[in-house]
């Protein structure tokens, strides 16, 4: 998922950066993800000129067990006066990583309540399974305690239940995204609380979800909660988890460096999302987290698997995700104001990314394309045949006009135009 449908700082002094959020900001484009992050983008360049993201060096997976701040005097990212065009430092084209603190806040967000999309946003049984684990283990913390007050609060403001599920991927760390959290929270929203123009922008980020006071205190409450869990269960969970896949998770950087993003790679040129960081998520499922920055910046979030026989989720999950945008404009151009008023725009756009994905698969991995429509006829609960496309097609249901649409931006992109 785009930031479209388709992401707690203790403010310390640490705010250094080692993953593609905030570079070039100044020249990016408006996020993709409501009229609030738009917002909050222009808010973000009135703030800065210019910030400058360093993104960790990488030689194939690397996960962070412990995600702690690297120790820095200062801010590493945004100034006045910056030094003139800096490149990211990302010495590897969309490297794959996995993330814990990523992991920790969707993990949060998948135990609060039942995922009843079409797509699920969480592996299908995430939260049985892990609630068994933890009864297993007897161990409750304050995610179970505080599990009422945060689904009533959902109940009321239904965003909540999506728009923050983005956050973690502008942080480095769950340091960093607490101290966001936390001056966020006691300065009451206010962007300004901040003379440092990356912290302003922290800030604004948090305010494009979380905009109400008691939005505010929600996060508050949900950022305690992971906290808790964490220091009970999560942490060693992921640590374990992640050193039990290890292996598969170098079957799956071998593959996507190999085969899958070279395929894939003239479509994210021509699309402005050259470059990035794929996190392998132990929670998600098959409807994704992105968030593009600028060309060279792109953050992409998608199912870690747990075999190599599933290997090609990553691949499946990240033609969805990259072609959000392709069917988000497919939708726009060809409904009516009265259409969007109706809800009609929101009630294609899951089905239309997913569609997207399998037009992009059919022109540049064509042998992929089957199993991408058999993997989502199976997130969505449906039966997946040998040959899937009647049952996809009827699954993912968009008007003609819609699918034409896509078709003829995918002959633009992929030509080269």
């Amino acid at each position: 998922m785009v930031l479209t449908s388709r992401c707690s700082l203790d403010w310390g002094t640490d705010l250094s950066y080692d993953g593609p959020r905030f570079a070039e900001v100044a020249g990016a484009n408006d996020l993709p993800f409501s009229s609030a992050m738009s917002t909050t983008l222009r808010i973000i360049r009135l703030a800065s000129a210019t910030v400058l993201a360093l993104a960790s060096a990488c030689g194939g997976v690397t996960a962070t067990p412990t995600p702690t701040p690297t120790p820095a005097s200062g801010p590493v990212t945004g100034s006045n006066n910056p030094p003139a065009a800096p490149a990211p430092l990302i010495q590897t084209t969309w490297p794959t990583r996995s993330r814990e603190h990523v992991d920790l806040w969707l993990h949060a967000y998948a135990m609060l309540a039942p995922d009843t999309t079409l797509v699920p946003y969480f592996k299908r049984g995430y939260r049985d399974r892990i609630a068994g684990v933890r009864r297993q283990r007897n161990i409750t913390s304050l995610l179970d305690a505080n599990r009422d007050k945060l689904v009533a609060r959902i109940n009321v403001e239904p965003s909540l239940a999506t728009n923050g599920q983005f956050v973690p991927m502008y942080f480095a760390s769950w340091e960093q995204m607490r101290q966001a959290i936390d001056l966020f929270v006691r300065s009451g929203g206010n962007p300004g609380a901040s003379n440092d123009p990356t912290m302003r922008m922290y800030l604004a980020v948090l305010g494009g979800a979380f905009q109400s006071a008691a939005d505010r205190e929600w996060l508050r409450l949900l950022t305690e909660s992971a906290d808790d869990e964490s220091r009970k269960f999560y942490h060693d969970f992921w640590l374990s988890e992640t050193t039990a896949h290890a292996a598969v998770t170098r079957h799956v950087d071998s593959l996507w460096q190999r085969q899958w993003r070279p395929a894939l790679q003239r479509f994210l040129n021509n699309t402005q999302q050259q470059n990035g960081e794929v996190y392998l998520s132990l929670p998600l499922g098959g409807e994704g987290r992105t968030v593009q920055f600028t060309k060279s910046n792109n953050a992409v979030a998608v199912p870690a698997p747990e075999t190599t026989a599933e290997s090609e989720v990553v691949l499946y999950v990240m033609a969805h995700e990259v072609t959000g945008n392709v069917a988000n404009t497919a939708i726009t151009d060809n409904t009516t104001p009265a259409d969007q008023r109706a809800g009609l725009t929101t009630r294609y756009a899951q089905a239309a990314a997913v569609r997207a994905g399998a037009l992009l698969l059919e022109r540049v991995s064509p042998l992929a394309a089957p199993g991408y429509m058999r993997y989502y006829l199976q997130q969505a609960g449906r039966n997946a045949p040998p040959d899937p496309r009647a049952a996809f097609v009827a699954a993912f249901s968009i008007p003609d006009a819609v699918r034409d649409a896509i078709t003829r931006q995918f002959d633009v992109i992929l030509g080269g135009i």
